[in-house]
């Protein structure tokens, strides 16, 4: 990956400044930025956890204020939002379940797919992919193939924190 890794503040025990911390490699390429006390840890996978330091945290993190907003975002509408943060909550998925889940008209779900991928805010997954997904169809398991998989880029995630921050400021 040539892009620069997004850090981010765990909430479930925001760390602030001086707290010992650790990183945990989450499946959108962010690191959560945990306590290394924080009881939530010992329920994750031990090899995605990672040492970083606070200096690592503020040299990567593109949440600051400091920081412009990236031009996209203008070009982005509160669907396009909730599409990022539905594959940055639940990691790759395809149209059809994105469409579904968010109801939104398929037609419009690949036109939105298209312009964020094109942006740079999602990326085509490669390769075969096989996914299960529990109640698409009531009460049964499916097993999907050769769907086109999107997954949120470190830039997707750029967005996110752009337009939330955009958002606080305007309440």
């Amino acid at each position: 990956m040539t892009d620069e890794l997004t850090y981010a503040i765990a909430k479930c025990c925001t760390p602030e400044e001086n707290d010992p911390i650790i990183g945990y490699f989450k499946e959108d390429s962010t690191i959560a930025v945990h306590i290394k006390s924080c009881p939530n840890l010992t329920s994750l996978r031990t090899e995605r956890l990672l040492e970083v330091t606070w200096d690592e945290f503020h040299k990567n993190n593109i949440v600051e204020a400091s920081q412009e907003i990236p031009p996209e975002v203008a070009e982005l509408d509160e669907t396009d939002y909730y599409i990022l943060k539905h594959h940055q909550e639940l990691g790759m998925d395809y149209s059809i379940v994105v469409a579904e889940t968010l109801r939104i008209p398929l037609d419009e779900m690949h036109n939105r797919h298209r312009k964020l991928r094109e942006l740079g805010g999602l990326k085509r997954v490669e390769g075969r992919i096989i996914h299960y997904r529990k109640n698409i169809v009531k009460g049964k398991w499916i097993k999907h193939r050769n769907h086109t998989y999107y997954e949120l880029t470190p830039k997707g995630t750029q967005w996110i924190n752009a337009l939330e921050t955009i958002s606080s400021s305007n309440d």
